[in-house]
Parts: structure tokens; C-alpha cells; sequence
């Protein structure tokens, strides 16, 4: 399964997928795009092998972008910290393959504008006491589609949008390539070839193959699950 990453910023979410594919034989991300040529996914890219492309800065080269992705022959497209709304031909063209990790529990504090320490702000100003991240599908509108995998993070009494954002994006580290190695496994469903619906990822499923109890008692319940 060739994966094509589309990130902005510096990439962590994209090194935390290569370094947790990079011993998968059945899973590579093939080809890293960015709408910045200064973009640090870029360089996180480059140092792992990878194949880069920059495309307008605009995000709607949509030709240019779906022959990127054809002559990689890119069968799932992630979005990593992108944040450029999908031309509707790219969606139209990888209907139900592609994913985008956004840094609250939608559908709540989502849409246009809506990135960044935008949320995080957003969060605190609203007084949720819960945040998250959540990895959902991606149609023609911003952070709309299907939620495949969310992970809540309790938003504490002393939070500033930096705090809650970098305990945040260490969750969206560890759900996004566990919902990704999901995912591929899935789009070689046969419900998914005999109806082009992506099937419901199985929660337990999920934790399963992703996570094992903890052999400590956990003091931070933002991280009570421990790695398998």
C-alpha cells in the first residue's frame, strides 16, 4: 500500500507515520507534497528516502496534484498538518482514501480557519474540558467527513493553547498511524470494491492491534494506553 502524505509545517505527524511504517513491508509512504517549499515535512522527507513535491501555494493545482499522485501510484492520501482545503477532483479521484488528523474532537471546533493554536484557543475560550484529536475521511468540506478514530485529552485548569496543543499532537503521534495501517488493511475489503463504502473501523479492533494495557498505573490520564 503507497501512501502519499500532504503536509505545510514541520512534519512531526509525518515522521511519527515513517518511523512507525518504516519496518512495515505491506505500508510506505511513496511521496511527500507540500504547498511550501520551505515546509520542514520536506526535509523529514528527503532524510528518509523519500520522494518530494511542492505544488502551488494555493492547494488548488488540481491537475498537477493528481498526476503527482498517479505517477506514484499512490493508492491512500494522508493530510498531516495540511492545511490547504482538497481540490473536489482530488477528493472525487481518491473517494473514501483519503485522511486528515485534526487537533480537537470534531465535529466540534472545525472548519475553515480552524488550525493550529486557532483550536486550541478555540477550546479555552469555550470552556470544554475535554479536547482531542480525530482522524476522519475527507470530503469537499473542511474537517467534514467520517470520523474513523478520535482520542480525548482533558483540557486542565492551567491550559494555554501551547500547553494543550503539545499534549494534543503527542496523541494524534500515536492514533494516526494506528488508523492509517487500519485503513490500508481495509481498502482491500470486499465491501469496499462491491460498493466503494469504506467499512466502519472496528474500535476494539483498533485498540487491539494499536495498544496494550500499561504495565504501570498511569498518572496522566491523557496517556493511559501505553504502546504495544
Amino acid at each position: 500500500m503507497r501512501i502519499a502524505v500532504l503536509a505545510s509545517g514541520h512534519g512531526s505527524n509525518l515522521q511519527a507515520l515513517l518511523d512507525a511504517l518504516k519496518d512495515d513491508a505491506a505500508v510506505e509512504v511513496a511521496l511527500v507534497v507540500s504547498n511550501r517549499a520551505d515546509a520542514g515535512a520536506l526535509e523529514r522527507a528527503r532524510r528518509a528516502g523519500v520522494t518530494t513535491a511542492v505544488t502551488r501555494e494555493d492547494g488548488q493545482d488540481a491537475s498537477g496534484l493528481l498526476q503527482l499522485l498517479r505517477t506514484a501510484a499512490i493508492d491512500l492520501v494522508v493530510l498531516a498538518g495540511y492545511l490547504k482545503r482538497v481540490p473536489d477532483a482530488i477528493v472525487a479521484a481518491y473517494r473514501m482514501r483519503i485522511l486528515n488528523v485534526h487537533p480537537a474532537l470534531l465535529p466540534a471546533f472545525g472548519g475553515q480557519g480552524l488550525y493550529g493554536l486557532r483550536v486550541h484557543a478555540a477550546v479555552l475560550a469555550s470552556g470544554a474540558r475535554i479536547s482531542g484529536a480525530t482522524v476522519h475521511l475527507v470530503d469537499e468540506q473542511y474537517d467534514h467527513g467520517r470520523i474513523l478514530a478520535q482520542w480525548p485529552v482533558p483540557v486542565r485548569r492551567d491550559d494555554t493553547p501551547e500547553s494543550l496543543a503539545a499534549r494534543v499532537l503527542a496523541v494524534e503521534h500515536r492514533l494516526l498511524p494506528c488508523v492509517v495501517r487500519a485503513s490500508a488493511k481495509l481498502l482491500g475489503a470486499p465491501q469496499l470494491a462491491a460498493t466503494g463504502e469504506m467499512p466502519s473501523i472496528p474500535i476494539l479492533s483498533l485498540v487491539a492491534e494499536c495498544f496494550g494495557p500499561s504495565t504501570t498505573l498511569p498518572t496522566d490520564l491523557d496517556h493511559a494506553l501505553a504502546t504495544a
